[in-house]
């Protein structure tokens, strides 16, 4: 669910991105679609998958 809010907000998610998704743990996941709400760039996706 959470990639395709994603891919809704910022179109096709690079490869590598979309896998380090995938690859999260439900409960990273489910901060993740919180987190989400306030991202306003793929960059602030990808500083999230950083810090976590």
């Amino acid at each position: 669910m959470v990639q395709k809010l994603l891919r809704r907000r910022f179109g096709v998610l690079a490869a590598e991105t979309a896998e380090r998704i995938a690859d999260l743990p439900l409960e990273r996941s489910e901060d993740l679609g919180e987190a989400l709400l306030d991202f306003t760039a793929v960059t602030d996706l990808e500083a999230w998958l950083r810090q976590h």
